[in-house]
């Protein structure tokens, strides 16, 4: 290098001392761009605004829902009082009754009193049993959860596995006698349903036991364990109870999974039809990649997105009871219980019902969307 070119060229900058100014060499944890770095908060605030707005809905949803009914039940049902007292009973009876059930104030006194419970975790207390309602719906909850979980699976299951078939075999027999079945299902009406099932395998032919409840009349339900008499009767080795048990759950499952595969088939079917048709599945063919892994891992993943939102509506009428099927079958689950709250104009009891299932069906399709935006990215950005 020549002189001027040396004259010419800057001096290097002065060295600085490790880790001043640099956060990440000074070993500052909340540097960006160090490995392991903590975030500067916990949710950023745009995620703190959705979640916000997301209970905020929720809770008006379910306010709403308990208000509407509140008045329905007031305005449109019956004075309960007349389902109390004697035919003949005087005035001051009927007054001193109204006023032991709280019936004696205004509608929005009442409504006012009903939300200050309400906010301390009292349901009311039932008109018909004399217990608290919470008590009674904690009661029945099992027997619900006994009928609605294997027919909730079974369901789920069989309407996933038809609405594929229907859409790979598109044309053919299979997929004709598929639609068939299941546009039987969606036209029948579940009491219908119910009862023509125990005309023919009760009453026609004696294969199954009639609309008695959980257990034949003169069994011992089992030592109480899960609240499931088929587990607990397992558990305790009474194997006859189980089967009883089981004997008694055919009939009130079937109809219920007519009511929950049926919509998730057609949706399935549309859904992998749509998939089989798009141009990613186009392109996995020409890789020369096998059908089944085609169908599994690139249609299948796609079409299941809309099936989310039918899984969680058959989950909410499973666990709300179904009612009109527990009506006609006896069951003794929190359905019969709503059910016999309307026939005997049982506040409370009608409105802890209602609140339970609104609570049911705000929180499944609020689980819905977080299912939604971790199956599909484009929902996330």
């Amino acid at each position: 290098m020549t002189v001027s070119d040396a004259t010419l060229a800057e001096p290097p900058p002065p060295a600085r001392p490790a880790g001043a100014g640099d956060p990440v060499a000074a070993g500052d944890p909340a540097a960006p761009g160090r490995p392991g770095a903590r975030p500067r908060g916990l949710l950023p605030r745009g995620a703190l605004l959705l979640v916000a707005r997301k209970l905020g809905g929720m809770l008006l949803v379910v306010w709403g829902v308990v208000t509407f009914t509140f008045v329905v039940a007031r305005v449109v049902a019956p004075d309960p009082t007349s389902l109390l007292v004697p035919p003949g009973a005087s005035a001051a009876a009927r007054a001193q009754v109204r006023s032991d059930l709280g019936l004696d104030g205004s509608v929005f006194r009442q409504y006012l009193i009903y939300l200050r419970d309400l906010l301390h975790g009292d349901l009311g207390t039932s008109f018909g049993t004399g217990r608290a309602v919470s008590a009674d719906l904690t009661s029945r909850l099992p027997a619900t959860l006994e009928l609605a979980v294997p027919a909730l699976v079974i369901g789920v299951l069989l309407g996933t596995a038809l609405g594929v078939i229907s859409a790979v075999r598109r044309g053919k027999p299979a997929d004709h006698a598929i639609r068939v079945v299941t546009v039987a299902a969606l036209a029948m009406p579940q009491f219908w349903l119910g009862l023509v099932l125990l005309s023919v395998f009760f009453v026609r032919f004696g294969w199954l036991p009639g609309p008695i409840g959980r257990l034949p009349a003169g069994v011992a339900p089992p030592p109480g364990v899960t609240g499931s008499y088929v587990l607990d009767a397992v558990l305790a080795g009474q194997w006859e109870t189980a089967r009883q048990a089981v004997l008694q759950l055919v009939l009130p499952c079937v109809v219920l999974i007519c009511g929950i595969f049926a919509p998730i088939t057609r949706v399935a079917r549309s859904g992998m039809v749509e998939a089989l048709r798009s141009e990613y599945v186009r392109t996995a063919h020409a890789y020369g990649f096998s059908r089944a892994r085609v169908y599994r891992s690139y249609a299948l993943r796609n079409a299941l997105l809309p099936v989310i939102t039918m899984i969680a509506g058959g989950v909410a009428f499973a666990f709300t009871g179904a009612v009109l099927v527990e009506g006609v079958f006896g069951w003794p689950g929190i359905g019969q219980y709503a059910l016999t709250a309307v026939q005997q104009s049982d506040f409370p009891a009608l409105q802890g019902f209602v609140l339970y299932a609104a609570v049911v069906y705000v929180v499944l399709y609020a689980l819905v969307d977080l299912a939604y935006s971790l199956a599909d990215p484009r929902i996330r950005s």
